[in-house]
């Protein structure tokens, strides 16, 4: 089982009443407390999320090869638009993964196909996102094998 939030970080989230007719009222309040939310929810994942770490390990790796092959334009666009994605569903995972624990602290097999479902969408698009960085950064690195002999 993952880690989860310890002590008084847990107690201090666990059971916060709020009226959703004050939460959905729009302005920039709302607006700079929506970025505020995301970015927590973006900073727990990183905390606790082991996948989170490896995928941002791969996204530092793709902008260091994009970098050092000086790719094109739409070929950044192209490995962002893979980056990106697997990283927002590794959030979503998450999400489900939380939703779950909050639902039941049992093991039932509906919470499991839950969790194994979110985790296989974000493996199906790891991979997806290798072979699209496979496809943009593939000529790149034959042409520097070539060029060594």
């Amino acid at each position: 089982m993952r880690k989860k939030l310890q002590g008084k970080e847990l107690k201090k989230q666990e059971m916060q009443e709020f009226n959703r007719e004050d939460v959905k009222v729009y302005g920039f309040s709302r607006f700079f407390k929506s970025i505020k939310y995301s970015l927590q929810g973006l900073f727990y994942a990183y905390r606790y999320e082991q996948s989170l770490w490896i995928h941002g390990i791969a996204t530092i790796v793709a902008i260091a090869l994009g970098i050092i092959f000086q790719i094109k334009l739409s070929e950044w666009a192209i490995i962002f638009i893979a980056l990106g994605s697997i990283l927002a569903l590794e959030l979503i995972n998450t999400a489900i993964e939380a939703a779950v624990d909050l639902t039941t602290t049992k093991i039932h097999p509906l919470a499991k196909i839950a969790k194994d479902c979110g985790s296989a969408a974000s493996f199906i698009m790891a991979i997806v996102s290798i072979v699209i960085s496979m496809f943009v950064f593939g000529p790149y690195l034959r042409d520097l094998f070539l060029s060594m002999f």
